[in-house]
């Protein structure tokens, strides 16, 4: 029996739940913030507060697996509760680990990640494809025989992501990368380093319904700090689209709006700091969350 594709899941959780992803990221300030211990028994109840207050209710949830590896073995061990507990209540589970190898190296992490059985395995995991596309592919294997998902970085909103992620890369012929530029659409001297990973994120979604497999992360702070924002060609990406950034990082619907445009049915905006600030109280966490939801679904709504 073949597994239900992740394309067709993500879409189900968010029209039943709204398009929201919440970040479950233990940082020591934050455990701190609640009155809790910076060691394992703190991030364990930061973590399952998280759980037991979003889970049934936030389409996707998105644990920072380095939060829980600094803990070691135990911190990881947390990390498995986590993710099984979430996906039993119903949300899709992202793993946000960025991993990124070659060979055997990235077949291993496929194989934690995106393989039945594995305590690691989420629903979906993020990639950095900074190794070439091509390197990804034992993962997008794995990913696609399990029905479960990727999201591959291809615009990320630190400042210094620009000089590799904006580089141009010439069509034809061949040569060496060009001085970088904003990380868009194409233009005379080539398309951006970042617009390429979207193109073969494209590629490999090609003929999924309802939507691919492959989703791409574009940060939701792009262009608030001077500049001009980057214009993506999505249009052929059948994907979903990562946003992370909104709320605390400063990101606001107006954003959302002005990067995504048209795309915005397939965005999926993540929000981390925004919501856990209103922890430790349970309920106080689900209504930051639900508000933030809310807030997108308007927008979306007006756009169509």
């Amino acid at each position: 029996m073949n597994p239900r594709p992740f394309g067709a899941r993500l879409t189900e959780a968010v029209a039943a739940r709204g398009p929201l992803c919440v970040g479950i990221d233990p940082h020591p300030g934050l455990l701190r913030d609640w009155g809790l211990s910076v060691d394992v028994a703190g991030l364990e109840r930061f973590a399952m507060t998280c759980v037991a207050a979003l889970a049934e209710d936030i389409a996707v949830l998105k644990p920072q697996s380095a939060f829980f590896e600094a803990f070691g073995s135990a911190g990881v061990a947390v990390l498995e509760r986590v993710i099984a507990e979430a996906r039993q209540a119903g949300t899709v589970v992202l793993l946000d680990a960025k991993r990124g190898d070659i060979g055997s190296t990235m077949a291993a992490y496929a194989s934690a990640y995106l393989t039945d059985g594995s305590p690691l395995a989420a629903d979906a995991v993020t990639l950095s494809p900074y190794l070439g596309f091509g390197s990804l592919e034992p993962a997008l294997t794995a990913a696609r025989a399990s029905g479960r998902g990727v999201f591959v970085l291809a615009a990320t909103s630190n400042p210094e992501a620009g000089e590799l992620q904006g580089a141009l890369v010439p069509a034809d012929p061949p040569g060496p990368v060009a001085a970088p530029t904003s990380p868009g659409r194409a233009g005379p001297a080539g398309r951006s380093v970042a617009q390429s990973v979207v193109a073969a994120a494209a590629a490999r979604n090609a003929g999924l319904t309802p939507l691919g497999d492959v989703g791409v992360v574009i940060g939701a702070t792009l262009g608030r700090n001077g500049g001009d924002a980057p214009e993506f060609d999505l249009t052929g990406l059948n994907g979903p689209i990562l946003a992370p950034g909104f709320g605390a990082q400063g990101a606001t619907v107006a954003d959302l709006a002005r990067l995504f445009g048209d795309n915005l049915r397939h965005v999926l905006p993540t929000s981390s700091r925004d919501v856990l600030r209103h922890g430790p109280n349970e309920a106080a966490l689900r209504d930051a969350a639900l508000r933030t939801r809310d807030e997108v679904s308007a927008l979306r709504e007006g756009h169509g």
